[in-house]
């Protein structure tokens, strides 16, 4: 699927872990974006229940994000140090710490159900899948994006057959789409990135992070992008799967930063009492630390305890609103409109 075919550059963010459901995707396709499907963290059975949702809610093509096996080795030494500092977190609410494995999500068992049920498109996230997957999708009529976040990235998704690339700056929120998570990673702004992969990449590009009011969406068309693809500023809509407390963090404001104490992998979060005492101490080893924190996530998350949840949110979070998806769309693209005439005006004739 080609994004300068949709007919709003709009595309809702894969928000796994919760805020991504079937009736969210539906409402931003019926108001003319491209929704997507989260798989991660979930079983292919449970994947399959949703693309079946989303199937009785609209006629219309959808997409379905797949993490890729990452290509970051894990600090095994690490996560034993780390899960002897974290004790006091799992007697502070009562459960026991999971046990850390090193497991690609299910990755081959999401991609035969989603070759099988001949989705539109499916995108990757943490990594760029062998060339003989896209030959794959490719031959069953299912396009494939990749995220990046370097040029260097990019060059390989596209040598490996990507279709079209997912850019993701340094604002997004959630986890840093990183092919290899580590020291060297280089942290790019939007705009720079976006820009810098135009020039080299021949590539269709989807822009990602810190987009939540129609300025910036014109602004990342006006950058090379032919849609945005947006998270955070979904994540106070109805229809979003957003718990209690993290839509409450989101209307309370705060600032984000990168941290790897939750899961291994750095994403941006709200700041909270466990990133603070706790990232310094962090190994870079995802899943591993995301399955040995869990069960502390999940306590936390059931006494309505913000200190001890991964509260993912882009760096302009506080421009999310509650208001119905679709509304979110139309806004933006009104905006978006109304940004880019001012431009316009400013040029001079």
């Amino acid at each position: 699927m080609d994004p300068r075919s949709l007919a709003v550059p709009i595309v809702q963010a894969p928000l796994s872990g919760g805020p991504s459901t079937p009736r969210l995707a539906a409402a931003v396709l019926g108001a003319g974006g491209l929704g997507f499907l989260a798989t991660g963290y979930k079983t292919a059975d449970a994947v399959a229940k949703d693309v079946a949702e989303l199937r009785s809610l609209t006629d219309a093509p959808f997409g379905v994000n797949l993490f890729a096996a990452s290509a970051t080795p894990a600090d095994t030494e690490g996560v034993r140090s780390y899960a002897t500092s974290l004790r006091g977190e799992a007697e502070r609410y009562g459960v026991r710490m999971g046990q850390p494995r090193h497991d690609d999500d299910g990755f081959n068992e999401k991609l035969d159900l989603l070759v099988s049920e001949r989705v539109a498109l499916v995108s990757f996230t943490f990594g760029c899948p062998h060339a003989d997957v896209f030959t794959r999708l490719r031959d069953a009529g299912i396009g494939a994006w990749v995220t990046v976040t370097s040029v260097a990235e990019a060059a390989l998704a596209r040598t490996a057959g990507a279709d079209a690339l997912v850019v993701q700056g340094f604002e997004a929120g959630g986890h840093r789409g990183y092919f290899v998570d580590g020291a060297e990673a280089e942290e790019i702004g939007l705009l720079s990135l976006l820009r810098l992969i135009a020039a080299r990449v021949p590539l269709p590009l989807v822009a990602s992070g810190g987009i939540a009011d129609g300025a910036a969406l014109a602004a990342v068309l006006s950058a090379g992008a032919a849609a945005a693809q947006i998270g955070t500023a979904f994540m106070l809509t109805p229809e979003a799967g957003t718990g209690d407390v993290q839509r409450a963090a989101l209307r309370g404001g705060g600032r984000t930063a990168l941290t790897r104490a939750f899961t291994g992998r750095r994403a941006r979060g709200i700041v909270n009492r466990f990133m603070a005492e706790h990232e310094a101490d962090a190994p870079v080893a995802y899943p591993d630390v995301h399955h040995l924190t869990a069960p502390i996530r999940a306590a936390a998350r059931a006494a309505g305890d913000p200190g001890a949840i991964n509260l993912w949110a882009g760096q302009t979070h506080v421009l999310a609103r509650e208001e119905p998806a679709a509304e979110v769309v139309a806004r933006l693209v009104r905006e978006a409109r109304e940004a880019a005439a001012a431009a316009a005006g400013r040029l001079g004739p």
